[in-house]
């Protein structure tokens, strides 16, 4: 078990602080493991275990416990007077009106609460509401590179040529046999797709929302729109609505599938409204869905890019300057950084083509090529970066 050390540090640094603490993330990203890793911190620190309370709600033996009277009532009763009491409640999105009983929780002197969630629709609604202020979300994703290349060990290299290929959720990370972890992968899509998509939603129509899924997931980095989507998918005798697609894939985004990416207008300084790219959650997934191919190197290495920025906390767009894209605009703490990122930049054209669009960036932001080339290169202040470098400094 690899130590997720970037989340588990901003938990520990949440720590006693009179807010309701969030993990969200898809299904199987390492959510439950980091509230263990939390726990054993805590243990590890001075903290007792009567002092612990840990409902995990995909365990049926808490089963009795899906109702807030009910789970309010449990833990009440074990509260303690003279000391904190951390309070965990796993998948609690399972519990019908859950925020109700949080927030009584919350009123109470001594407790430290942390909630996980599969659904952004949880903090969405009566959440927002009850509790709004009193909450930080704490966003998870799969294993990052570098925990990858941790957790299966080896030459760097070659630990790449993997994740490449199946992606970062941690248990898939472990399993050796390609048909066992591609059965895993298929669960935790299907599973995705009919709980927290689907049932959520009330979305009846599920060859219609994968025809959607495999339309977003075969045009990774590439600007799409709902009509787009729509037309595509009526064209191919699939008959749906623009306002259908935008109903659906906001289900996917809130499920943690899907990411999606406004475009930032860098003369104009400003965030554009429509025209937007998307992303998905984890490269094996569309490895299952729409399988290897080489034309795809590219697309796949931009999700991997984005995935990681978002993880350093980036706030990220798609740059717009005049007629030519920018593939990531990255804003963090008041700082900028603008991104390139191409298989290979090794011919003149591609190096002519990747680097046109920063050389009339005029401001002292850093700018980057990211690229699988193994030759560094550094023109007018651009740096060409690996990819590899650049998922591990």
């Amino acid at each position: 078990m690899v130590l997720r050390k970037q989340y588990l540090d901003r938990l520990i640094r949440l720590r006693d602080k009179k807010i309701i603490k969030v993990v969200t993330g898809v299904r199987r990203c390492g959510k439950s493991t980091l509230l263990k890793q939390f726990e054993r911190y805590l243990l590890e620190n001075g903290v007792v275990e009567e002092q612990i309370i840990s409902i995990n709600f995909e365990d049926i033996s808490f089963d009795y416990l899906l109702e807030y009277h009910a789970l309010y009532q449990y833990i009440t009763e074990r509260l303690l007077t003279d000391r904190k009491t951390y309070i965990f409640l796993d998948e609690i999105q399972a519990v019908s009106d859950f925020q109700k009983a949080v927030d009584s929780l919350f009123l109470k002197d001594n407790v430290d609460i942390y909630i996980t969630g599969s659904n952004a629709h949880m903090l969405s609604g009566e959440l927002a509401t009850l509790l709004s202020g009193r909450y930080v979300e704490v966003p998870m994703l799969p294993l990052s590179f570098s925990e990858y290349a941790e957790l299966v060990g080896g030459d760097v290299r070659s630990a790449w040529k993997k994740y490449f290929t199946t992606g970062g959720f941690p248990y898939a990370s472990q399993i050796e046999d390609e048909e066992i972890r591609r059965d895993y992968l298929d669960g935790i899509y299907h599973t995705v797709l009919l709980k927290d998509v689907a049932a959520r939603r009330r979305i009846n129509d599920i060859e219609l929302l994968e025809s959607i899924v495999k339309f977003l997931f075969d045009n990774v980095g590439n600007i799409v729109s709902s009509k787009k989507i729509a037309d595509s998918l009526t064209s191919f005798g699939r008959k749906t609505t623009s306002l259908t697609v935008e109903n659906y894939v906001t289900a996917l985004c809130e499920a943690f599938i899907l990411y999606k990416v406004g475009r930032y207008d860098v003369q104009g300084k400003q965030h554009l409204k429509s025209l937007e790219k998307y992303y998905i959650v984890d490269v094996g997934l569309r490895n299952l869905l729409i399988g290897n191919r080489n034309r795809d190197i590219g697309h796949i290495l931009e999700n991997i890019v984005y995935l990681e920025l978002t993880r350093k906390g980036y706030h990220v767009s798609v740059g717009k300057l005049g007629e030519l894209e920018i593939d990531f605009v990255a804003e963090k703490d008041g700082e900028k950084a603008y991104f390139q990122v191409a298989a290979t930049v090794l011919s003149e054209e591609t190096f002519a083509r990747e680097i046109a669009p920063l050389k009339r960036i005029h401001d002292n932001y850093p700018k980057y090529i990211v690229t699988m080339d193994e030759i560094p290169m550094d023109e007018d202040g651009i740096k060409v970066i690996n990819v590899v470098d650049f998922l591990t400094k």
